[in-house]
């Protein structure tokens, strides 16, 4: 089977009109690279929520559990990788807030030439495109080694929380409990919610929660599969219970979720 092709496009281009596809907790199936332009906000990412401005560079592998708020005046740039490419990337997830003004200007340029190819097609736009991603990523590997960018040490809060978000990134379809996971994690329910409370500002229960109606959204918009097919792949027990699940996050029915993200 072949890989999708790598995809270069705007932060305002990968969500829409519908912001809850970067500002609710979620995974993705590819390698996702943001360079933030414009703009402050917030970001959960390897279990922990931190401060994000500009000239921040965040290295978000497959599976991997985040969301980002970026204020009315914030923009960026992203790079969709899919898994398995060929592009060498890092491994685990980054956040860079870069200063080197050389620095800076490498990176916006690279964005900005690979954002040409996608705006003004020419032959072997995608060959061109997967050498931007390549130098893209060298530039990240490049920054990554610098002494100053070394992550800081997580403390037992952290790396709880994001031992719990990596179980919900992978496990959200299961129709698991937050109970369910705090016992596969060997602590109680109450012990990992005051660790999701202190690295997130959200509980555990929230978190699973967002990751769940997320992959529902999804479901309902981007396939035309019936409700209760949905619901089911999600671990529902019944379209009943689906239906009450939506109606009390998103005030909506799922038919009126499915329609709305279609307009």
């Amino acid at each position: 089977m072949s890989l999708a092709p790598i995809r270069i496009a705007t932060l305002g281009q990968l969500t829409g009109p519908q912001d809850w596809r970067l500002s609710q907790v979620h995974d993705r199936p590819e390698h996702l690279i943001i360079w933030i332009t414009r703009g402050q906000g917030r970001m959960l990412l390897n279990g922990t929520r931190r401060g994000v401005g500009t000239h921040n560079a965040m290295s978000i592998p497959p599976h991997t559990l985040f969301s980002l708020e970026l204020g009315r005046q914030g923009a960026g740039m992203i790079a969709l990788i899919p898994d398995g490419s060929d592009v060498r990337l890092p491994e685990g997830p980054r956040q860079l807030r870069i200063r080197d003004v050389a620095a800076i200007s490498d990176m916006t340029a690279l964005f900005e030439a690979a954002h040409r190819e996608v705006t003004t097609p020419r032959p072997l736009t995608q060959d061109a495109l997967d050498g931007h991603a390549a130098l893209i990523s060298v530039w990240l590997r490049r920054q990554i080694a610098i002494p100053d960018h070394l992550p800081l040490p997580m403390n037992a809060a952290a790396r709880l929380s994001a031992a719990f978000c990596d179980r919900i990134a992978r496990h959200h379809a299961l129709g698991l409990t937050m109970a369910d996971h705090a016992e596969a994690l060997n602590v109680t329910p109450t012990h990992l919610t005051r660790a999701c409370k202190a690295a997130t500002g959200r509980t555990a229960a929230d978190l699973l929660t967002e990751r769940v109606l997320y992959a529902a959204r999804i479901g309902l918009i981007e396939s035309d599969g019936a409700i209760q097919d949905v619901a089911r792949h999600l671990g529902f027990g019944s379209a009943a219970y689906f239906t009450r699940f939506m109606q009390q996050h998103t005030g909506m029915t799922p038919s009126a979720v499915r329609q709305k993200g279609r307009l």
